[in-house]
């Protein structure tokens, strides 16, 4: 059978089941969220082994650092699959809920209905732990959902697919609820792409490449995940100690990551101070600074930054540096190199602090506290399906509502258009 066979066939049967698991009941599906964790539990040797199959073909074939980091399962991910499993299952289910009701003036009364999206198609690198957490909150919402994992990832997604098909069987769902694209060649995911009669969203995870062919090439509907240009801007007043935490953690923790800070702002008044502190901690951590001239005079070993350092989403332990001179500098910055995904203000001001929640324009804007928390289960989403960049119909971390949309009901008692 062809590629493009193959994947028709599984667009078709993921239509089928869409049908059948819009209908079921809160219990079944969390019935069934609770047996993929138990069998994710029960068949974790085997998974790390399938996983540690990818991550040998993944070292021969010299793929990052930071990508292998993203594609390692360990006990620690399994254990984390396993709480956000839970977690998505005591969780509101949304479908069905009513909300937003109101009375017209003829006695008509109408409703908002949440209802499931239909069919999902998820593409991404990498990380196979979205597997999991993308069937999970599919799930939930009622939606059939087909994962494309890069081919980095195969042997584990497959591993991870069988547990999810083998826990729906024993729940009584349909098992093409959740599907993983069992092909390697690229052509599988052009092929997935033009499932316009099947397949109702498009969602891609991954690099910036990979999500600008996903938004060039798909005729289905696509929320984008752009690139994570994260931001920390250190205010003038600020503490600094506090400062530094934010920052290193931002930076440090796992620099890998879409909410990884990958460029620090610092007002003038504080940059003597703070910089000199944090540009220890960096440089014990192996953190390269690329500064504007004024963090390369204040901060011994630091480059000079060139205008591509800005909007680069490093994904590594490098970080851009910029001494501005206050907190409009500041906004202007983020507003042109920003990628609307994560920004952060460390400040002891409160009415600074409402002015940059206001005016800054992304997705999570926070106020004393580290990007790294731009996050589903962190917001307690319970996991999330990615964090959308644009604005229709998601923004932000998007958890099981996200993956919902609404219908007018409207109840009568015999009114009729005059």
């Amino acid at each position: 059978m062809s590629v493009e066979s193959t994947i028709q066939k599984m667009a078709l049967a993921a239509k089928n089941a869409s049908l059948q698991i819009a209908k079921c009941a809160t219990s079944q599906k969390n019935e069934a969220l609770l047996q993929i964790a138990a069998q994710i539990q029960e068949k974790a040797a085997y998974i790390i082994a399938q996983n540690n199959k990818d991550l040998m073909r993944a070292k021969e074939m010299e793929i990052s650092e930071a990508m292998i980091d993203r594609l390692t399962i360990g006990d620690a991910t399994i254990q984390t699959m396993i709480k956000g499993l839970k977690e998505v299952a005591e969780l509101e289910d949304p479908v069905g809920s009513l909300s937003h009701t109101w009375l017209r003036p003829n006695g008509l009364q109408v409703s908002r209905m949440r209802i499931p999206l239909g069919v999902i198609g998820i593409i991404y690198e990498s990380r196979p732990n979205v597997t999991i957490d993308a069937a999970g909150l599919c799930l939930k919402a009622g939606n059939a959902v087909i994962l494309r994992g890069g081919s980095e990832a195969l042997y584990s997604n497959q591993a991870l697919a069988a547990t999810i098909n083998q826990a729906l069987g024993q729940t009584g769902l349909p098992g093409n609820t959740v599907q993983v694209v069992p092909i390697r060649d690229r052509t599988a995911v052009n092929a997935l792409l033009c499932q316009t009669e099947y397949i109702d969203l498009i969602i891609p995870r991954g690099g910036e490449g990979l999500i600008r062919f996903v938004v060039d090439n798909s005729k289905i509907p696509v929320l984008k995940h752009y690139k994570g240009v994260c931001h920390v801007y250190v205010d003038d007043g600020a503490n600094l100690k506090k400062a530094e935490e934010i920052c290193f953690n931002a930076k440090v923790q796992r620099p890998g990551v879409c909410n990884a800070m990958e460029t620090m702002l610092v007002h003038k008044s504080v940059a003597q101070n703070f910089l000199t502190g944090i540009a220890k901690r960096f440089d014990a951590a192996g953190v390269e600074i690329r500064g504007c001239p004024e963090t390369c005079r204040l901060v011994t070993g630091a480059k000079a930054a060139v205008q591509d350092d800005w909007p680069t989403e490093y994904l590594d332990l490098v970080i851009a540096v910029k001494v501005v001179d206050n907190m409009d500098q500041a906004i202007d910055h983020i507003a042109y190199y920003g990628s609307d995904h994560t920004e952060a203000i460390v400040t002891s001001d409160y009415e600074r602090a409402k002015r940059f929640v206001r005016e800054v324009d992304s997705s999570v804007v926070l106020v004393n506290a580290s990007t790294r928390f731009n996050d589903g289960a962190q917001l307690g989403l319970g996991a999330e399906i990615g964090i959308s960049t644009s604005k229709l119909h998601a923004f932000g971390p998007m958890g099981v509502e996200e993956l919902t949309t609404t219908k007018f009901v409207v109840f009568g008692d015999g009114q009729i258009r005059e």
